[in-house]
């Protein structure tokens, strides 16, 4: 399987693991780039020695390509992106920010930079910056997300029509069928997250993986728009924001609401009442913990299977 996103990145599947917080380390991203796909460390849970420490451990467990996610508006970014150009990481994933900043920069230090976007508007931002690919995430994606709420569906053709650099999609992707589905409506490549955090590799917390695996459609939801929109299981925590909507908080008054660290303690310390548990739609279908390597086949094989099914069909 060769093409635009393989080559670009150096690797033997369009198979990205999103660089999630408190679930994507070194094990993870390792494992997924030993498997052929594209490992990430997911660095906007962590201090800068702590992702050096992440970067050491995965040079030392892989000897395939990896990246690092990089959050732009993550308070210590030129430490990160110190850390980064120190360790001579080759790829780097952008997110939560404008790329204009920091892209040329990295460029220049002969890094590959993919910028994640969740509309039309911000890819050809992002193409502008001079990116050398995008990832466009509809909002059937875990974590933050896009207030305009378009669907993969939908986004990975509205950008292909006027984005001709390499083009991942994301966002509700966690099969085979998903991934070829996001490649015939222009998508080279896709980036899958949900389905990672439910592996043996993943760091988040077993309390957290075990919730997923028992949740069902419908169990995320989209919220917390105010400040940064964020998909959500539903728990504890959720259902007292959406009684502080009810009451009609100021956005004050949810920020204080959502206070300090609910991430980590919802997904790395298994918190799953007061915790905040950031997962996607596509939960809904995962009913097993598998080590990131079977996963890779798994979706690779449904793929296949799926592409000569496609052929089958007549008009």
């Amino acid at each position: 399987m060769s093409n635009r996103i393989t080559k670009l990145f150096g690797i033997k599947y369009p198979i990205i693991q999103a660089g999630m917080i408190w679930c994507s380390g070194w094990e993870l991203a390792s494992a997924v780039s030993n498997a052929g796909g594209l490992g990430i460390i997911g660095s906007g849970s962590m201090y800068p020695d702590v992702l050096r420490e992440h970067i050491k451990k995965c040079k030392k467990n892989t000897n395939n390509p990896f990246a690092v996610n990089l959050p732009l508006l993550y308070p210590q970014i030129e430490d990160h992106i110190k850390v980064i150009i120190d360790e001579k990481v080759k790829i780097v994933f952008t997110s939560a920010g404008s790329p204009n900043k920091w892209t040329k920069k990295l460029q220049n230090k002969n890094i590959i930079v993919a910028h994640v976007v969740s509309n039309l508007k911000f890819a050809q931002k992002a193409l502008n910056a001079g990116v050398d690919a995008i990832v466009a995430e509809g909002f059937e994606a875990g974590g933050h997300n896009g207030i305009e709420e378009t669907t993969t569906f939908c986004l990975i053709p509205s950008i292909r029509e006027k984005i001709k650099i390499p083009l991942i999609a994301a966002g509700g992707i966690g099969t085979g069928r998903g991934m070829l589905a996001a490649m015939v409506l222009g998508a080279e490549g896709v980036q899958i997250g949900s389905r990672f955090v439910v592996s043996d590799e993943s760091s988040a917390h077993q309390n957290f993986k075990e919730y997923i695996l028992n949740s069902s459609e419908g169990d995320t939801k989209l919220t917390l728009k105010e400040l940064t929109p964020v998909r959500l299981m539903k728990n504890k925590f959720y259902y007292e924001v959406q009684e502080a909507y009810q009451k009609k908080f100021s956005k004050q008054e949810l920020n204080k609401l959502l206070g300090k660290g609910r991430a980590k303690k919802g997904m790395f310390l298994g918190d799953l009442e007061d915790g905040e548990l950031e997962i996607g739609q596509i939960s809904g279908i995962i009913n097993e913990i598998k080590p990131a390597s079977e996963i890779i086949k798994d979706i690779l094989n449904e793929f296949y299977l799926s592409k000569k099914e496609a052929q089958k069909i007549i008009f």
